[in-house]
This record gives C-alpha cells, structure tokens and sequence, in this order.
C-alpha cells in the first residue's frame, strides 16, 4: 500500500513514518510544511528508502495538495499536520485556524475529489485517519473520570478548539458525504526527536546546561504520558484495521503529574549525568515555579480500553522505561538538538501574554 502521512517531519508524524518504513512492506508520501517543528533529519534513514518520497507542501495550499494526490494515488491517508503547541496558540492562535481547520478541511475536500474518481475496489479500501488528541474534552479536575470516546468536548485553549473544530469536520464529511474516515484523540506524547519548547524535553535540555527548569503553576496539572512509539504502532494499527466511523483514544495508561515528571528527569540525570554544570549540586534544585498559563486544564487521563478491545493494542512502554529510553536518546543525540536549537527557538515558555 501507499500511504500519504501529512506531517510526517514532525514529532509524532516522523514517528509514524519511521515505523512503518521499518515494520512494513508499504510506501510513504510524506507531505510536509516544514515549519519550526518539522524537521527531516527525524527520518535519518527514509532518504535512501525506495518507499520513501518526500513533497515540500503546505496543507493550506489546494492546488499543491491537488498535484500531490494526483501524483501518488495513496490507498490511505494519515493526516497529522498541524500546528501542536498550547502555548504558542495563547500568543499567536491565526496559524492555528488556519493550518487546523483550513487545513484540514482543504485535506478533506481534495482527498474527497480524489476518493470519488477512484476505481470501485480503490474506492472501497480508501480510509482517511485524521489525528487529534485529548485535549478538545477539556478537563477532568474534581473527578476520578477517564475521557472514552463519547466525552463531550469542551475545549480551553485555542489549540484544543482549532483540534476540536477540524475532529467535527472530518466526522461532517464521514456523515454527509460518506466519506470514509477514522478518528483517533491521544494523550500527552513524549520520546525521541521531539521538539525542544515541549515540556519533557525542555527539562532534560535546561537541566543539562545548569539552566532554571519552569514548571507552570504548583506543576499539579496531570496528563497521561503515551511514549511515541506505542502511539506510531496504534496509529498503523488503526488506519489498516479500524472500523470505518469509529474514533479510537489511545493513551499510555500513566497519568503523572508535571512536577512528578520534572522530578523523575533530574533522577535520572543525576544517574546518568553525575557530572553536573558549575554551580548545579542537585538538578532538582534548578525547578523554578513560574505563573501559570491562561486556561490551563488540571487533568487529562484516557481509557484506551476501545482500542485495545477492538484492535489489540495496548502500549509497550511503562512511563519509567519509555522516560528512561527518552533521556538517554537526548544524551546520546547532541547533534540532533543541537542543530534544532540552531534555529530561533530559544527554549522560554510561551503563551503568558
């Protein structure tokens, strides 16, 4: 099969194409904006992949996006571009309607046009999998509640809502067109290749450079930790063997919280790093409580109890061992972050304006 991976230089999308150019005999068409996250040196080995092709494309740009299906005649679509980052939706949301919402609704449309002109088998084995995450179902704070799959949303940050719209258009098009899609909401993600303004990590980086560890608020707030492998798997799982119609959650079954989190990284560290920065005698001692950001949700937690039900995945990955394998890979990557941070991002915390 040939699969068009939107987003697939970014965090999670590299993750995705990684997987399957490694685990499977399918072909990838990795469509990318190449955007501040977007990186290609996160697919260190697709270059000289014959299943591998790579087109320079802005999802917000139709005709390019027209050229590119007509081109590669995907049997399947995994669509993961968008704009990820709460903090920079409080100090900059436009990008975010336009990349989450036009965006996907241009993903949509041309995938549409595309489907209906399709032979009736190709028709027939066609799926479009969108890509969201927990966030659009706001917050759990008070309760001992997990968001299934019939959790009403209720979004809290521009980010979330601009997620939360496009889930509703990809179902639109499911519903009034026939349209055959998947929908899948995913908890926090973390692992290798991520992008340094994320909280895991930012720590890890700052830590290692004696640098203050800005933990938002008390640093209560709790998420449930999916290691970016586990979600790549449930990913593939669910575009080839998902029932049409369906939303899936997929989540690592470990909620922590934050401070939690930054604590069991400067463990780590001082394991694995016993050779501190001048003037660090504990990594533990560079936490520095900074305000909190505006809206921020308390708690998420998933029941990815459907997916492993229906599909048999269920996630490799204990936080412990997926944080260990996440330190050490950044530890052992210095090229990889160092060129990243070569750019403009200079690791503060956003979204306080």
């Amino acid at each position: 099969m040939k699969i068009l991976v939107t987003g697939g230089a970014g965090f999670i999308g590299s993750a995705v194409v990684r997987h399957i150019l490694d685990n499977t005999t399918d072909s990838v068409v990795n469509v990318d904006a190449l955007t501040y996250a977007g990186n290609t040196e996160s697919l260190p080995n697709a270059l000289d992949n014959s299943r591998y092709c790579f087109e320079h494309v802005d999802i917000c740009d139709f005709a390019a996006l027209q050229r590119v299906f007509e081109q590669h005649q995907p049997d399947l679509v995994m669509h993961l571009a968008a704009e990820s980052h709460v903090d920079r939706s409080i100090d900059g949301p436009s990008a975010f309607i336009q990349t989450n919402l036009v965006g996907t609704f241009n993903m949509l449309e041309v995938a549409r046009q595309y489907w209906n002109a399709l032979e009736s088998d190709k028709k027939a084995a066609f799926r479009f999998h969108h890509i969201s995450t927990d966030e659009v179902y706001g917050d759990l704070e008070g309760t001992d509640d997990l968001f299934t799959e019939e959790t009403s949303y209720e979004p809290s940050s521009p980010y979330s809502a601009s997620k939360a719209g496009s889930d509703h258009l990809v179902r639109a098009w499911g519903r009034t067109y026939g349209f055959p899609v998947l929908v899948t909401n995913c908890s926090n993600n973390y692992g290798p290749y991520h992008f340094p303004e994320k909280l895991i990590p930012l720590m890890i980086l700052n830590a290692l450079e004696g640098k203050p560890l800005p933990v938002y608020g008390d640093g209560m707030q709790i998420r449930d930790w999916l290691f970016v492998e586990d979600h790549a798997r449930a990913l593939y799982k669910v575009v080839t063997e998902g029932k049409l119609g369906e939303t899936y959650n997929i989540g690592g079954h470990n909620e922590k919280a934050n401070i939690d989190v930054v604590k069991t990284i400067c463990q780590l560290l001082e394991e694995l790093v016993p050779n501190k920065p001048e003037g660090v005698d504990e990594y533990q001692n560079l936490i520095t409580y900074v305000t909190d950001r505006p809206g921020h949700d308390v708690r998420y937690a998933i029941d990815a109890s459907k997916i492993e039900r229906e599909l048999g995945w269920k996630p490799e990955e204990t936080f412990e061992s997926g944080i260990r394998k996440t330190v050490e890979w950044y530890l052992n990557n210095k090229e990889w972050w160092t060129r990243v941070l070569d750019g403009s991002y200079t690791r503060e915390r956003l979204g306080n304006n």
